[in-house]
């Protein structure tokens, strides 16, 4: 497995690109089933929570390439819409980091596939032609894009979202995404707090209402609270309607997995949490994959409702 401190993955040989980048990923999967019970895999798996955080929108294979290929990026975009859109240049000898770029296109209403595919896989479809079919996603291509660090120009606008960053304005932002996220939030004075040491809990509303209750004692440190809403809503949306105890546990480094990112991604010190991967031994590669794919997609919908 590619660590911070290897040299990066690249992906420059045109003719085996695809089939290498599909292989990067299913290895760096496969290294970190082999060792979630070692000290290590939670450091690489606490970098690529580094990277999403920084790529919240991106889906997981996308951050893991970009965390093989360039830790440190911050902003990525092609060649030409640096130049185009953000008058800055890509500079001399600068390597591409490469991802995954959807492929949309017209698709087969019956197999969904582009007409030359669809054609060549046999499908019977013949209702309407290929140039009234819709236009969606058909596949993936490997695209070239490039860090800002990697160029030079003018200097990048001010993120819309930088206000967020204070604590202060985050954990009211939580509490009015609640509706949005199908989720009733409290902040429960300590006084009559009932849930002994945890700041946090997630709950069904009664036994005859099952929509998910998230309660956080309150208190001071703001970010603290911030983080413990952000880990009980992910809990919410992660696996509230999930009764097996032993992936119960499992979900709960995909919780606190989530709170990081989410966290970082507004500017909040994450740096205290600690994954203990050897909860998810016995796991094969795919079931890794989902759990990424969760991890990305609840960190995505969460950010999402906090900055629309």
């Amino acid at each position: 497995m590619a660590t911070s401190s290897d040299s990066s993955v690249s992906f420059e040989k045109t003719d085996i690109r695809h089939d290498e980048m599909h292989s990067t990923i299913e290895e760096w999967i496969d290294d970190l089933v082999d060792r979630v019970d070692d000290a290590q895999a939670s450091e690489e798996f606490q970098e690529w929570l580094d990277v999403q955080s920084r790529f919240h929108d991106y889906s997981h294979r996308n951050t893991l390439l970009i965390k093989l290929q360039h830790p440190e990026a911050t902003k990525v975009a092609g060649y030409n819409t640096w130049r185009n859109d953000f008058d800055r240049h890509v500079q001399e000898g600068e390597q591409a980091i490469w991802i995954w770029a959807p492929i949309i296109t017209k698709r087969c209403p019956e197999c969904e596939n582009s007409p030359s595919y669809h054609e060549k896989i046999g499908c019977e479809y013949n209702e309407t032609s290929a140039d009234e079919w819709s236009k969606g996603l058909v596949g993936f291509k490997p695209a070239p894009v490039f860090d800002v660090s990697q160029t030079d120009g003018e200097p990048l606008p001010e993120l819309e979202t930088a206000a967020m960053g204070d604590a202060d304005d985050l954990v009211p932002a939580l509490k009015g995404a609640a509706d949005e996220l199908g989720v009733t939030v409290r902040i429960v004075d300590a006084d009559d707090w009932d849930h002994g040491d945890a700041k946090g809990v997630c709950k069904y509303r009664s036994l005859h209402d099952l929509q998910p209750v998230v309660e956080a004692i309150a208190r001071s440190n703001q970010a603290d609270l911030a983080v413990t809403l952000i880990h009980e809503y992910a809990h919410a949306l992660l696996h509230f309607d999930i009764e097996d105890e032993p992936e119960r546990a499992k979900r709960e480094v995909e919780a606190e997995a989530v709170a990081y990112i989410v966290g970082r991604y507004f500017g909040l010190d994450t740096s205290g949490s600690a994954f203990y991967l050897a909860a998810w031994q016995g796991d094969d590669p795919e079931a890794i994959q989902e759990r990424l794919g969760r991890i990305s997609s609840t960190a995505q919908e969460i950010i999402g409702s906090l900055v629309e």
